[in-house]
């Protein structure tokens, strides 16, 4: 009985080291892009186009490529226009989200299986497919190159109604009845019941919002010409016949620091909503 349950601990232990090993491969891979980045940001332009791709520490580090695009890219406006875009579309995310989610959820009227139908057939639909007829009805409001062309595709979103209504779905009907029955109306048990137990799903539906919001570029570079979030403004630096990489990989670095620090702030709600709502997909 001894040998056996040795056994069983040793293969068990086999198997964890198994797992970790494998796991630190697939992030050491994912890793190695962002690592690429970051060295190559101090690196010459002739080191960052050298053909031997196993030579990838900078022979002298560099902190001109971070000064240079500093000067030529006002990114404390580029900053100020990408966090001003995030925070809008969070907002305007959430809110419509939080509602049509607990109407498709927990309210009876009629052509609500259509109306759903029709959000979850926008899923399955590239977003290029919407450019063009958002594009119209920008244009015809007057609003190109404004703050509002860039906030418009986010005023809504398909799959923040999806996620919410999944929330919606798995609490139980009895708060409801019981919130009725002490006398609040359908407002109060959506605003003081309902929609405080879904706050982890709210949570994770800000972080990937912000998320798409941060790393969209082709919508920006349509509508706007001069008021660019970091995404599009990264673009400029490609050149059309020749491409410094070290400033264009400095140029990254400074732009993930966002990102950096959203996920830092957020990381524990992020995993708790992912969790929470992906049981109930």
């Amino acid at each position: 009985m001894k040998t056996k349950a040795g056994n069983v601990e040793k293969s068990s232990k086999l198997g964890r080291i198994l797992v970790y090993i494998i796991l630190l491969i697939v992030s050491f891979t994912m890793l190695v892009p962002f690592l690429w980045m970051v060295l190559t940001a101090f690196m010459t332009q002739t080191e960052s186009t050298q053909v031997n791709p196993f030579v990838i520490i900078p022979a002298n580090w560099q902190l001109n490529n971070f000064r240079d695009v500093i000067d030529s890219m006002n990114f404390m406006r580029l900053y100020g226009v990408t966090v001003a875009l995030i925070v809008g579309r969070v907002i305007a995310a959430v809110l419509t989200a939080t509602l049509a989610g607990y109407a498709f959820a927990r309210l009876e009227f009629f052509g609500k299986k259509v109306l759903f139908t029709i959000v979850v057939v926008q899923l399955m639909i590239p977003s290029q497919i919407f450019i063009i007829p958002q594009f119209q009805m920008v244009q015809s409001l007057g609003q190109l190159d404004t703050f509002f062309a860039l906030m418009f595709p986010g005023l809504v979103t398909a799959f923040g109604t999806f996620l919410l209504r999944q929330a919606y779905l798995g609490l139980p009907r009895d708060l409801e009845e019981a919130a009725i029955l002490d006398g609040c109306n359908i407002g109060q048990v959506f605003l003081f019941v309902m929609a405080p137990l879904v706050k982890a799903s709210m949570v994770a539906l800000g972080i990937f919002t912000a998320i798409f919001a941060y790393r969209e570029l082709l919508w920006p570079l349509i509508v706007n010409r001069t008021l660019l979030p970091l995404s599009a403004a990264l673009a400029s630096l490609q050149g059309q016949f020749v491409t410094h990489f070290p400033r264009l990989m400095a140029a990254a670095v400074l732009a993930t620091i966002p990102m950096i620090i959203i996920y830092l702030i957020f990381q524990k709600h992020f995993v708790e909503g992912i969790a929470t709502a992906g049981g109930k997909l």
